[in-house]
């Protein structure tokens, strides 16, 4: 029976708060080692003599792969063992960054880069559906808040592992320390209780879908609000991605800021936190008072950020555009939670999995699947400043979606 706050009680309770402890610290691992790129990619351009474009390949590369590969994740999460493919996919994510540390030239690692994202596809499409089926809906924003709060804190140690190791031991260093932790944290994950689908309340499907992936894709498809969030998604996806990667090198060569990586790090730390927390707990608040709730944060809060990522983009002023990154970075970080809440609310437990899959298929194609390569070309035929200014016209864009989609169903019962 569950109680009030919609866990079961006794040890699925205990099971149910184990496995966001240990998805949580995949998610925040899972991070780490994508954002351990930006914050020694000076070092590997100049060792490996590669350009701007180059250097944004390898982010786009493993989005790429990582975006292609997670459909075919999430239609085996809907119908196999998600824990069993989880530790699967960590432990393949951790020895192609164990290669990374290895590659002596820009193809080699271009393509351990593209093997992580096989990894990382099998982990980040199936966990969201893993917890859905632990927690019930009145706290699953929360939930969410606290696995998703993960994203800023490993991005942020991402920078500052890999600046520091990187700073007193070289790049591939880094790259071998998040193999070890990564090796460490497949084994638990293979131990990890897969709880029956459906099993929180808001589904009646307690086993894996026999309903084929064109039937599940169809089905997602004729889900409007469902389509439409994932539109605004992939909006926000490509001013993130593209901000994550190239911050760094912006700060350095265009406001001349010492140790970007390391500040960059201990602000999105800070920032995402507090944002990705106070988003999923507003989120799960007003969502008792509105359905549409979590568009309204997401919305709001992205349309914010965007004139503040403005201002820190074009002021040069330290005292100025340092506070405008810390700040929109809370307002951007506060939409994480309730979208992804959204995402799996809007679909039946037995194709949760596969939603979350189309979704990361959809924002990377759109978002940080080409991001991260096309700010470099632009860098690379014009400026990396005048490229950047396209990061705060897509959180603009992710806000208004967002907004537009909330407003148009004000007064709708469903």
């Amino acid at each position: 029976m569950e109680n009030p706050q919609g866990q079961a009680a006794g040890g699925e309770r205990s099971s149910a708060w184990y496995a966001l402890l240990v998805l949580t610290c995949l998610n925040l691992l899972n991070y780490l080692d994508r954002y351990v790129v930006p914050a020694v990619q000076v070092t590997i351009k100049h060792e490996l003599a590669l350009t701007d474009a180059q250097v944004g390949l390898l982010s786009t590369g493993f989005m790429v792969v990582y975006m292609c590969v997670s459909p075919v994740f999430g239609w085996l999460g809907d119908k196999r063992s998600r824990t069993m493919l989880i530790g699967l996919g960590v432990a393949i994510w951790s020895m192609a960054t164990l290669c990374s540390g290895f590659a002596g030239t820009f193809v080699l690692l271009l393509v351990t880069r593209m093997f992580v994202g096989v990894g990382e596809a099998a982990y980040g499409t199936i966990a969201p559906a893993v917890l859905s089926d632990s927690f019930a809906v009145a706290i699953r924003g929360r939930v969410f808040a606290v696995f998703y709060a993960a994203i800023p804190i490993g991005s942020a140690l991402g920078y500052l592992v890999g600046g520091y190791v990187g700073a007193h031991w070289g790049w591939r260093h880094a790259f071998w320390l998040t193999s070890a932790l990564g090796a460490m944290l497949a084994i638990l994950a293979f131990r990890l209780h897969d709880p029956p689908r459906g099993s929180t309340g808001d589904g009646d499907d307690s086993t894996p879908s026999s309903a084929g992936l064109l039937d599940a894709y169809r089905s997602l498809w004729k889900n409007r609000l469902y389509v439409i969030t994932v539109a605004g998604y992939a909006a926000g996806t490509f001013a993130i991605g593209g901000l994550a990667v190239w911050l760094p090198q912006f700060l350095i060569t265009a406001r001349k800021l010492d140790n970007a990586a390391m500040v960059v790090g201990a602000m999105m730390a800070v920032s995402g936190l507090v944002g990705t927390i106070a988003g999923g707990w507003v989120g799960d608040w007003f969502a008792q008072r509105n359905r549409y709730a979590y568009l309204w944060v997401a919305g709001l809060t992205s349309l914010m950020a965007a004139p503040l990522a403005m201002v820190a983009l074009t002021v040069p002023t330290p005292s100025v555009f340092l506070p405008a990154i810390f700040i929109a970075g809370i307002l951007v970080f506060a939409s994480t939670g309730p979208i992804n809440t959204l995402i799996v609310n809007l679909v039946d437990p037995e194709i949760r999995a596969t939603a979350v899959a189309a979704c990361t298929l959809a924002i990377h194609l759109f978002g940080d699947g080409f991001s991260a390569w096309f700010i470099g070309w632009v860098s690379d035929n014009a400026s990396l400043e005048r490229s950047m200014l396209m990061v705060p016209v897509m959180m603009a864009l992710s806000g208004a979606i967002w907004t537009v989609a909330a407003w148009s169903r004000r007064g709708r019962s469903a």
